[in-house]
């Protein structure tokens, strides 16, 4: 696992550079996380400018020099990232260490050959490396609150979302039955992707019902889209909630269904304890 204690260097010029780099609590640490903070920026910039039909070709050697420029200063953080740590392995294979590899490598492959100059799009990785500058990867830590209320509400979701999938390929069907196969539906395939579009409430347009009962078919699904945002939803709130509910129980009746913020027990009107004022 990736943890600044593991990589903390003894005493001497690597700690100093250490500190500069990885902590911001000294003059020179800030600045470093300024300059650093702007290359991203017109890092990412640049990659959007080049996207810009013909700009490119036309200030080519504007882009290609400050490529240079920014991948050298990129090149040269990364190297001493490596040398001022303890452990090289610890920081290569952390999830920041990889982006920072990544966003380097393309542009040493487009030089080594020309037509992979698409893989420079992946230097937009680069502005992942704002977590590190404003230490937002200790916040992220929270998200695994969320993504274990997803791994365990993941079956109902399913099974609500293949229901959802009958419901389109029955109604994209019966929509090549009513329309005749004529105003776009011209195949079942084409009338499932029309009910798909239609009940995730996109509405490309492109294809539309003219008969009374296609238009019927269309109400429906349209109603029924609200419910892919509504249902999944209301799954994974309702776990989070119990969840939260879970983490205070009663101390006389042991039950767990408790808000997070209650006062009482619901069940026996114990008077609920603080367990961090407790433990305090």
């Amino acid at each position: 696992m990736f943890t600044r204690e593991r990589l903390i260097p003894e005493e001497g010029w690597r700690k100093k550079v250490y500190r500069i780099i990885y902590y911001s609590d000294t003059p020179a640490g800030k600045l470093f996380d300024i300059v650093l903070l702007c290359a991203i920026l017109l890092s990412a910039v640049l990659i959007i400018l080049e996207s810009l039909p013909g700009n490119y070709s036309r200030n080519f050697n504007v882009f290609y020099t400050a490529e240079w420029v920014l991948t050298i200063f990129f090149t040269l953080e990364y190297m001493l990232r490596l040398m001022c740590i303890k452990n090289n392995r610890a920081y290569v294979l952390s999830p920041l260490g990889v982006i920072d590899l990544l966003a380097l490598i393309p542009f040493y492959l487009s030089l080594l050959f020309p037509g992979a100059h698409f893989l420079l799009l992946i230097r937009l990785l680069r502005l992942l490396r704002v977590f590190r500058i404003f230490r937002l990867m200790e916040y992220l830590k929270d998200a695994s609150y969320i993504l274990e209320a997803l791994r365990n509400s993941y079956r109902k979701i399913f099974i609500f979302l293949f229901f959802i999938s009958i419901i389109s390929v029955i109604v994209g069907a019966l929509m090549y039955v009513v329309e005749q196969g004529e105003n776009g539906f011209k195949s079942i395939p084409e009338s499932i992707y029309w009910a798909i579009v239609t009940i995730t409430t996109v509405g490309y347009g492109d294809i539309s019902p003219v008969t009374p009962i296609g238009k019927f078919f269309a109400i429906v699904l349209m109603l029924c889209g609200y419910s892919i945002i509504a249902v999944p939803t209301g799954i994974v709130s309702q776990e989070l909630r119990r969840k939260q509910r879970a983490g205070k129980p009663c101390s006389r009746c042991g039950n767990r269904d408790n808000d997070g913020d209650a006062r009482y027990c619901k069940i026996c009107g114990e008077k609920m304890v603080d367990q961090s004022a407790s433990n305090g």
